[in-house]
Formats: structure tokens, C-alpha cells, sequence
């Protein structure tokens, strides 16, 4: 019998006394979520964001993963001190672990434990601190947040200022958001941002939430430059036409200073909770999840005919390509109602006239480029093979922009019918960075989202910027993705593991993305029953 997601929770982290591995400034410490049920493979659930010149962190960035009665589900935090912007964390220093059950953390409801390092001896005084909740509501609240006259705390320039939202909890306020800095602004105005009203109150209107509004420094000696609290209750009441405003007071310059009145007015325009649908409201209510693949037929694969190809077949029938295709395959197409997938390659001359194709069917019918299930691509693969010449350069805009006219076709819809998965498999060599930059730029706009398994064993670097986990992605003309639609996953790292790591890792972050898209979008699950979700709260 398949297991039971009993219910979702939602692991806050923090940590105190973290070894101090930068010389000249403190550590800039992530914690990545490693979880292991079934056998002994680890794969990486999420990572927090990183926290500049801190040994004492709370992450804001909450992990959110489904709870198993009947499964021991093993986790493994993992502190890192960042110093770069590579995915790989190998390469930073490590500040210390902690190994537990998902069970420990749960019963204890707030689990503090001493943080140590890979041969178990202590890692200084470090430790971590993990507080579960159940998600019980599924409602959000987006807000719009501006600030007037906040005080200066910068010798040169302005304050670079920052809001952070707390909730009261028994053991004390819990860090809820944290929006980004507006730099050098004593009137900020914050982009629009959305909280989880269980993390904000517990779905409790008149539980008092705390504001802070801090100057940031990047030595992280952030000057705080006032506090209000306030309740859902009165947030609600904001409006753009009639804001709900807040003084900003420093108790300490209060104190000291006569005729003190505040340090600047936060003013809240928009306060909205609205319903947000989970992955499997839209999955059940009839969102299809279309499958595209993508091969890389060029030249640096080597040729197919030598054993030291990336496209050489061994003779049990396999290589890199194909092990891709299965494992991210398989998941999928459980998602995918009529099993049609359509398969193209690029990079490659095709008969008959030879003419190097960026996006060629596999199957060379451009009217039905559609393979019958996994099984129908693979084979078209084996078959395609032998019939192209490996050839250059490596483009992937033609493919992307290829499957966005589609996503955009699907977005003249207005419930939230289709979404997108395209999944490029290269050796990593790209030529026409420049235009895939604005393709993911232009398709981050669109319910599509594009994984990208790299084979071989060459330079990365390339897609790991594409996947812009470590900051917005950025056409070259300077215009921002809108949000993160690629995962990079290099091949090498799951070869030997059990299959299933694989397709893990690489579709974890679809679920969100496609989640975080359609209420963004405000879509709604085709076969809902329920009309739009009501702004005002009440299911």
C-alpha cells in the first residue's frame, strides 16, 4: 500500500554560537535540508537564504515537507558558510550538521540540539534550533508596503531600509518574512510581497504581529530603526485609497531624546488574504502537466559509435541520456493524462538535405512530434541516433521559445488548465547564452517551468547561473525574470544511486513553481468547485 501524507509541516530553522570561518567578517551561513526515507541515498530538500554576517541566523525561508506516521523520514541540516555563487556547496566551508527524524522534530514541537561536525565531534558551541507547525490553512495574505521619513542611520547616503514580520508564539515572536532592502531610500517602497497567514498568526486575526524596520549594513551590524505592533484585524483595514499607517518607534532614542514622536511611518496599502490552492487542488481539479524533452545532439558528445561518448548505447542498452530520460520520465507522466510526449534534438544535421536544426523531432514528423509514453521516446531515440550528423553550435533558445508559444497559447485560458515542463539534456556547452537568457526571461511569464539535466562531466557553470536560486535571472538588455522556472541537476552526482534520487531532485522544485505561478496568475483549477478564492478571507 502507497503511504500516507498524514499532513504537511513547516520546519522553521534558526541557530546560535556558529563557528566564525571569514576572517575579517563573520560567516554567511545557509542551512540545506537533507532527507532519507528508504534507503541510504540523501537527496536536498530545499536551502534557505543566505544570511550575511551572522553566527547567530534566523532563517526566514521556512522548509515545508510532507509528514509520514508510518515512514522513519531522516533529516539532515546541513550549515554552510557561502563565499560563492556556485550551487555546489562542496566548496564552502562547513560549520556543522544535525541528524534527526522527522518524528523527533515533530514531537518536540521545538528541538535545540548541538550542531557537529563530519567525524561527530563538536562543532564549537554551535547549535540549531528546528520549531515544527502542521499547515492546517491554506490562505495567504498579500501585502503592499511603503514607508515614509524613516530616520537616517547611514553616515554616508541614506538608510538602506527593511521590514521584518514576526509572530507571537509561546516560546517568544518567530521570524515570519523578511522583504528585501530598498538601498539608500528613507521613503521605500517594498514590491509586493505574500505571507502564509498560518506563519504570520496562526490564521488568529487578533494575534499581535510585530514589524521591525531595520537599516541594513553589510557587515551585519543592521541599525533597527523602529518597531510597531499590530493584528491582522487592523492590517485588513488598509486600503490604496486609505492605508493603514504605523509610527516606527525606537524605544531607546525615546528615552533620550525629548519631544520624540516617532522614526519614520510605515503604511500598509493592500492587506488581501486570499485562498492560495495547493499542488494537488490543481492536479486533481484537472491541470494537465505537459512533457517536452529535449536532447543535445552536438558535436562535444563525442561520436556515438565510440565508447567514450555521452551518446554511446552500451550494450545493456543504456547511457547517460537514456538514464535521464527514464527517471524524470517515469514521474512525470503520472501527471500526464493522454501520455503524449512530444521529443526533439538539437544541435545536429538531419537528412536530407543536412542543415544543422535547433529543435528536429526525433521521430522526423514536424506535423505529430509526439512519442507514445517514455517507451516511445527512448525508442525514438535509438532510432534517431544513427541518422544525424553530431554537429553544432549548442542553442537552446529555439527550443525554449518553441514550447513557450505553447505555454502562452494555454495562458489564453482562464482557469489553470496546462502547465508546462521542459526538460534539456546536454553535455553544457552553450553557445547562445545571450538569447536563452531572454527565452527563460520571456517563459518565466508563462506556466512552464525547464530542468535541465547536464551528462558528462564538463564545465556547469553556465546552467547553474540559468538556475537562479542565488538572485533573479536577467536578460542582457537588464530586464528580471519574474520569478525561478530552472532547475540544473548535474547527472554525475546520482549515477550510482537508486533512479528515483534522480527524478527527486530534479522535479522538486516544479510542484512551487507551478503552485506559486497559478495564484500569482490568479488561475484557478479547471473542475473547481469553489468560484475565485475571496479576497476578503472567508472560505
Amino acid at each position: 500500500m502507497a503511504a500516507q501524507c498524514v499532513t504537511k509541516v513547516e520546519l522553521t530553522v534558526s541557530c546560535d554560537h556558529l563557528l566564525d570561518k571569514d576572517i575579517g567578517s563573520k560567516s554567511d551561513p545557509l542551512c540545506v535540508l537533507l532527507m532519507n526515507s528508504s534507503d541510504s541515498q540523501w537527496y536536498e530538500v530545499g536551502r534557505t537564504e543566505k544570511v550575511q554576517n551572522c553566527l547567530s541566523p534566523k532563517f526566514a525561508k521556512k522548509f515545508i515537507i510532507d509528514y509520514y506516521f508510518e515512514i522513519v523520514q531522516k533529516l539532515k541540516f546541513g550549515i554552510y558558510d557561502i563565499d560563492n555563487k556556485t550551487i555546489d556547496l562542496s566548496d564552502d566551508d562547513f560549520l556543522g550538521e544535525l541528524e534527526c527524524t522527522l518524528g523527533q522534530v515533530v514531537s518536540s514541537k521545538k528541538l535545540t540540539r548541538p550542531l557537529v561536525l563530519k567525524n561527530k565531534s563538536p562543532a564549537g558551541k554551535g547549535t540549531i534550533t528546528i520549531s515544527a507547525e502542521e499547515i492546517k490553512d491554506n490562505r495567504v495574505v498579500n501585502f503592499e508596503v511603503e514607508a515614509r521619513k524613516l530616520d537616517n542611520k547611514d553616515f554616508f547616503g541614506k538608510s538602506d531600509p527593511y521590514l521584518e514580520f514576526y509572530k507571537q508564539t509561546q516560546t517568544g515572536w518567530q521570524l515570519a518574512h523578511r522583504t528585501e532592502v530598498v538601498k539608500n531610500n528613507l521613503n521605500p517602497t517594498w514590491r509586493p510581497f505574500r505571507i502564509p497567514l498560518q506563519s504570520l498568526c496562526g490564521g488568529d486575526m487578533d494575534k499581535p504581529i510585530k514589524v521591525e524596520c531595520y537599516d541594513y549594513d553589510s557587515d551585519g551590524s543592521h541599525d533597527l530603526i523602529g518597531i510597531f505592533e499590530t493584528t491582522m484585524t487592523r492590517l485588513q483595514e488598509a486600503s490604496r485609497t486609505s492605508p493603514a499607517e504605523f509610527e516606527c518607534v525606537n524605544s531607546k532614542k525615546k528615552q533620550k531624546k525629548k519631544g520624540y514622536k516617532n522614526s519614520g511611518v510605515v503604511s500598509v496599502k493592500l492587506c488581501q488574504v486570499v485562498k492560495e490552492y495547493t499542488f494537488l487542488d490543481y492536479i486533481m481539479g484537472g491541470c494537465q502537466i505537459n512533457f517536452t524533452v529535449a536532447i543535445d545532439f552536438t558535436g562535444s558528445n563525442g561520436d556515438p559509435r565510440s565508447p567514450q561518448s555521452l551518446h554511446y548505447i552500451s550494450p545493456q542498452g543504456v547511457n547517460e541520456y537514456l538514464s535521464a530520460i527514464w527517471s524524470v520520465g517515469n514521474v512525470i507522466q503520472d501527471y500526464d493524462s493522454d501520455k503524449m510526449f512530444p521529443a526533439f534534438g538539437f544541435g545536429a544535421q538531419i537528412p536530407p538535405t543536412w542543415q544543422v536544426s535547433h529543435e528536429f523531432p526525433l521521430n522526423f514528423n514536424p506535423s505529430n512530434p509526439f512519442c507514445t509514453g517514455i517507451e516511445g521516446v527512448v525508442e525514438a531515440y535509438r532510432v534517431c541516433l544513427p541518422q544525424v550528423k553530431l554537429y553544432g553550435p549548442t542553442n537552446f533558445s529555439p527550443i525554449i521559445n518553441h514550447v513557450a508559444c505553447f505555454a502562452k497559447q494555454a495562458l489564453q485560458q482562464t482557469t489553470a488548465s496546462q502547465y508546462f515542463v521542459l526538460l534539456i539534456i546536454t553535455d553544457g556547452v552553450i553557445t547562445d547564452m545571450d538569447e536563452t537568457r531572454s527565452a527563460i526571461v520571456n517563459a518565466s511569464r508563462l506556466p512552464m517551468s525547464i530542468i535541465i539535466v547536464g551528462v558528462g562531466g564538463a564545465d556547469f557553470s553556465a546552467m547553474e547561473f540559468l538556475d537562479g536560486d542565488d538572485g533573479r535571472l536577467r536578460s542582457q538588455t537588464g530586464e528580471a525574470a519574474m520569478r525561478d522556472i530552472v532547475q540544473f541537476v548535474p547527472f554525475r552526482q546520482f549515477q550510482n544511486g537508486p533512479r528515483e534520487a534522480l527524478a527527486k531532485s530534479v522535479l522538486a522544485e516544479v510542484p512551487s513553481q507551478l503552485v506559486d505561478f497559478l495564484n500569482t496568475m490568479k488561475l484557478i483549477p479547471p473542475n473547481s468547485t469553489n468560484p475565485a478564492p475571496n479576497p476578503s478571507g472567508t472560505i
